[in-house]
């Protein structure tokens, strides 16, 4: 698509935020008001301050938006409204023209910079010693709320509404049959466009998926019916869910509950909306002492931009909120038919089963990882570039 080729009701979009913009934030975070710590607790309590302000420090005054939105910019990029929203979106073709139409959506407190390191070779692996027949034509929208599809105007946006728009986006391009990929909400969306649509979309490929884990402790009859590894994997997905509960889940609950009240934060302060998303990247990654062990800080930083130049904190974690309170908040997924493969990397919020994903979906790929966490496409580009290109092949291969 160029932009003398435009669909009706699509129009093209340049990202290019005020100077003013970058001055408030500048300000902001020279006046910084720093809270007391702990001495020696680390990560225990959150993010540490000593840490944060070296972040901070980097983020002031050696970190450079206008190179990281002339890089995102590389990509051509749209708007269109559906459902009421305005969805933005990147739309990078591939040379091939052969190539499989596959929509990859983010997660949560993640943005389109997640695919950066994935996009090129994606769409081009000629040019990046790959095989051309396994070329993708790349639809990569912000979710409605997210960033450049954000604010949302109205209640209702959990991801089955988000999954529907995304079917409506894709009819709009043009696209009959396609693939769908992502992680976290990019997951719970893309499983539910595969589940809603069969018909058109050819496969889903997920590296996390909702609800395949533990969420209660397994008797005696199921785990005698499992294997010794089995057994032994379903044992420590039940610890790690409670671990989760204890340690990991209030993010969720705040946002599930009263998303507002923390937006007044995180819209006022650049250093807390920082703080916010940068644990996440550290608790989530497989990573030692600070995100930047898993991911690019560069990366980071504009993931984080693209939540606080849009003031969407609020109606990015809304989506929390959406989905607590809907009808089907608690019940048990309705089966998928499409064909499914998840990757499973070491270090993902949750250990994964097969035989748990297998009640509800059409699991036909299981590829498990040795390194790697729940951001795959920022950590390990490589490794998921190369089990997407393995699963579609299959699919390919067997017709």
């Amino acid at each position: 698509m160029t932009s003398t080729d435009i669909t009706p009701g699509i129009h093209p979009f340049r990202i290019d935020f005020p100077q003013s913009d970058l001055d408030d934030l500048h300000q902001r975070l020279d006046r910084t008001r720093w809270p007391d710590e702990l001495p020696g607790v680390g990560w225990a309590y959150g993010i540490p301050r000593d840490y944060l302000r070296e972040l901070v420090r980097y983020w002031r005054h050696e970190y450079d938006w206008r190179a990281a939105e002339a890089r995102l910019n590389e990509w051509p990029q749209f708007t269109t409204e559906i459902d009421g929203a305005r969805i933005h979106f990147a739309h990078i073709r591939s040379p091939e023209p052969d190539a499989t139409p596959l929509l990859i959506t983010h997660g949560w407190p993640g943005s389109i910079v997640e695919f950066t390191d994935v996009v090129g070779p994606l769409t081009d692996p000629r040019a990046h010693g790959g095989d051309p027949s396994d070329a993708f034509h790349l639809v990569v929208p912000s979710i409605p709320g997210f960033g450049l599809s954000g604010p949302t105007r109205d209640t209702g946006w959990e991801f089955t509404r988000v999954a529907a728009a995304f079917a409506a986006l894709m009819k709009r391009l043009g696209y009959q049959r396609y693939g769908v990929q992502g992680g976290d909400w990019g997951a719970a969306v893309s499983r539910e466009l595969g589940r809603a649509h069969p018909e058109r979309v050819i496969g889903a490929h997920l590296n996390l998926l909702p609800g395949s884990y533990a969420t209660t402790e397994p008797t005696p009859e199921e785990l005698a019916a499992l294997s010794a590894d089995e057994r032994e994997r379903t044992l420590a997905s039940w610890r790690r869910a409670q671990e989760w509960s204890r340690d990991e889940q209030g993010y969720a609950d705040i946002q599930s509950t009263r998303p507002q009240t923390l937006a007044y934060a995180l819209t006022d302060s650049p250093v807390g909306q920082l703080a916010w998303i940068a644990e996440k990247f550290k608790q989530w990654t497989d990573s030692r002492d600070r995100p930047e062990d898993a991911v690019d800080r560069d990366l980071l930083l504009t993931n984080v931009m693209l939540y606080w130049l849009t003031g969407t904190a609020g109606s990015s974690g809304r989506i929390y909120y959406e989905r607590a309170h809907a009808d089907y908040w608690g019940k048990p997924s309705e089966l998928s038919t499409t064909p499914t493969a998840l990757a499973v990397f070491p270090r993902e919020n949750f250990v994964l089963l097969r035989h748990i994903a297998e009640r509800t979906d059409n699991i036909v790929r299981w590829t498990e990882f040795d390194r790697g966490g729940h951001f795959a496409a920022m950590e390990e580009p490589d490794l998921l570039i190369a089990d997407v290109r393995a699963f579609f092949r299959e699919l390919r291969a067997a017709g």
